[in-house]
C-alpha cells in the first residue's frame, strides 16, 4: 500500500465518511444536553399554597406568589420556599400564677401563617424561628391576662372568661409581632387544657364540691318556697270555692224551700179539711211512739181518726 492510500484511509476512514463529522455531531450533542440540564437546574415551578423566594448572595430579590413556571440567574441565585397555608403551632405548656397568687399550668396551640414572607426572612430567618417568637409572645401575654385574673374566675365555668381571653392573647401577640416587622400573623390561639399542680388538686376539688354542694342546697331552699307558696295558694283557692259553693246552696236551698212552702200552701188552700187531715197526721209522727199512753175522749177529733172515723 502506498503512501497516498495510507492518507486517504485516514482522512475518509474505511467506509468513506470522515471521522471529523462524528466528532461535531458528538459536540452538538454534548452542548444541547449541557444547556438542557442547565435551563432544567435554573427553571422552577412554583405551586399553589406555597411561596418561592429568590435570593442573591443572601439578600432576597424576589418572591413569587402565583402558580407557574419561574426562573432564576444560575450559579449567583438560590431559591428558598416558604409554606403559604395556615400552620398549626403546639405551644409548650408552662406554669403560671394568678392574680391571687394560685398556680396554674396551661396547655395552648396557635393557628398562624406568613403573611410576608421578606419581613419574615429579613427578622426572622427561618420558619422555626419565626415559631419560637411567635411563642415567646404568646407566652408573656397569657402569663400577663393570667395575673389579671382570680384562681376561680379560671376553674370556675360560671366565672370564667376564657371565651373572651383568647381573642384577647390573639390580638396583642399580632400588635407585638406587627411592631417587630415579623411578616406572620397569629389566626388564633386557643388552650387545649389548664391543669392545676399536684398540691392543689385536693383542696381545689374538695372546694368545687362545697360550692357545688351549697348551691344544690339553695336550690331545694328555692324549691320548698316556691312548693309553700304553691300550697298556701292553692289551699286559699280551695277555702273561696267551697265558701263561694256553701253560698250557693243556701240560696238554692232557701229558694227551694221556698217554693216548696209555695207549693204546699196552694195545694193546701184547694182542700182545707185535707189540710187538717194532714196537720193531725204530722203532729201523730212527732207525739206518739211505741211506749206512749194517750187518754182521749172517744168523741175529740184525734181518737176518732185513730179509731177509723173520718166524719
Amino acid at each position: 500500500m502506498d503512501k497516498e492510500n495510507v492518507i486517504d484511509m485516514k482522512t475518509h476512514g474505511g467506509n468513506g465518511f470522515k471521522w471529523g463529522n462524528y466528532t461535531k455531531l458528538g459536540i452538538v450533542l454534548i452542548v444541547i444536553l449541557a444547556l438542557i440540564i442547565f435551563i432544567i437546574t435554573n427553571v422552577f415551578i412554583v405551586k399553589e399554597g406555597e411561596y418561592r423566594v429568590i435570593r442573591q448572595f443572601g439578600e432576597v430579590v424576589r418572591i413569587e406568589k402565583s402558580p407557574g413556571l419561574s426562573y432564576k440567574i444560575p450559579f449567583i441565585q438560590s431559591v428558598t420556599t416558604l409554606p403559604k397555608f395556615q400552620m398549626t403551632y403546639d405551644v409548650q405548656e408552662a406554669e403560671l400564677n394568678t392574680k391571687d397568687k394560685k398556680r396554674i399550668i396551661i396547655d395552648n396551640y396557635a393557628i398562624w401563617r406568613i403573611e410576608d414572607p421578606k419581613k419574615m426572612i429579613a427578622n426572622a430567618r427561618t420558619v422555626e424561628k419565626a415559631e419560637s417568637r411567635m411563642e415567646e409572645f404568646i407566652y408573656s401575654v397569657v402569663r400577663a391576662e393570667f395575673g389579671q385574673l382570680n384562681y376561680d374566675e379560671i376553674i370556675n365555668d360560671e366565672k370564667s372568661s376564657r371565651g373572651s381571653l383568647n381573642d384577647r392573647v390573639t390580638e396583642k401577640v399580632n400588635e407585638l409581632l406587627s411592631k417587630d416587622n415579623y411578616g406572620i400573623i397569629l389566626v388564633d390561639v386557643r388552650m387545649k387544657r389548664t391543669d392545676l399542680p399536684g398540691e392543689n388538686e385536693q383542696s381545689v376539688y374538695t372546694r368545687m364540691i362545697s360550692e357545688r354542694e351549697s348551691k344544690a342546697q339553695e336550690y331545694l331552699s328555692m324549691g320548698d318556697a316556691e312548693k309553700n307558696r304553691i300550697v298556701a295558694e292553692t289551699d286559699r283557692e280551695v277555702k273561696e270555692m267551697l265558701a263561694k259553693a256553701q253560698a250557693d246552696a243556701e240560696v238554692i236551698r232557701a229558694e227551694g224551700e221556698g217554693e216548696a212552702a209555695r207549693v204546699y200552701n196552694q195545694s193546701f188552700s184547694k182542700d182545707p179539711s185535707f189540710y187538717e187531715l194532714y196537720r193531725t197526721l204530722e203532729s201523730y209522727k212527732k207525739t206518739i211512739n211505741e211506749k206512749s199512753v194517750i187518754v182521749l175522749p172517744s168523741d175529740s177529733p184525734y181518737a176518732r181518726l185513730l179509731m177509723g172515723y173520718t166524719k
